[in-house]
């Protein structure tokens, strides 16, 4: 059994997406204590800024014809690919950045569709599979606040993971976690404590529950 687990969070110390990701993790694990995870960390090694560009460019180049450069962005997603392939689950930390998702991960995305297996329009080859989604956002983005649709992360990764992947796609979700360091929000951080205590509840919920669905399924 195998979980891949994704982080984008530029942080380590102070990282909440990690922080509960971890939760969700430790969930999974103790229904698979001896199950293998497979990590990317893209936060801390996001991929070349230019490799989704060269394999672009490679798809439409003979393979005789294409630079080093060309065929190291195809080998480099054919790897990224294999990595989702050859999970039976996954885990995407990934945090709200300037009100959209992270460069780093779009990249990866990007790189991900030039492969066969996860090209527009192609039946997906990861379909059915559970995953989680921790995200998280440093301000109030719910119904009736001033941010109110400004979470341009969340939708599109929804789109991505469940609507283009086929995943069966669960979201565990933290808000107001800038309340802590900035001043400005010291009177939300109730509410900010809140909402970080109901993450991780969900979140060793949602671990615990793919994980028996899994031992079940293989059962």
């Amino acid at each position: 059994m195998t979980l891949f687990r994704l982080d984008a969070s530029i942080r380590t110390e102070g990282s909440v997406s990690r922080a509960v990701a971890d939760t969700v993790q430790a969930a999974w694990q103790a229904e698979h204590p001896d199950a293998r995870i497979v990590r990317r960390d893209l936060g801390l090694d996001p991929l070349p800024a230019s490799t989704w560009a060269s394999a672009v460019g490679a798809a439409m180049t003979p393979a005789q014809e294409r630079t080093p450069a060309q065929h190291g962005a195809v080998a480099m997603a054919s790897s990224l690919a294999d990595e989702l392939v050859n999970a039976d689950a996954f885990l995407f930390a990934i945090p709200l950045y300037n009100y959209a998702i992270p460069h780093h991960v779009k990249s990866w995305i990007d790189t991900l569709v030039t492969t066969p297996a996860f090209a527009p329009g192609a039946a997906s080859a990861i379909a059915g599979r559970p995953a989680v989604l921790v995200t998280v956002r440093g301000g109030g983005y719910a119904p009736g606040t001033p941010r109110e649709g400004w979470d341009h992360n969340t939708p599109y990764l929804r789109r991505v993971l469940a609507d283009m992947w086929g995943l069966d796609l669960e979201v565990v979700e933290a808000e107001l976690t800038l309340a802590e360091v900035n001043p400005a929000m010291a009177e939300l951080r109730p509410l900010a404590a809140e909402s970080l205590k109901s993450a991780h509840v969900s979140a060793e919920e949602t671990g615990r529950r793919i994980g028996r669905r899994l031992a079940t399924s293989a059962a």
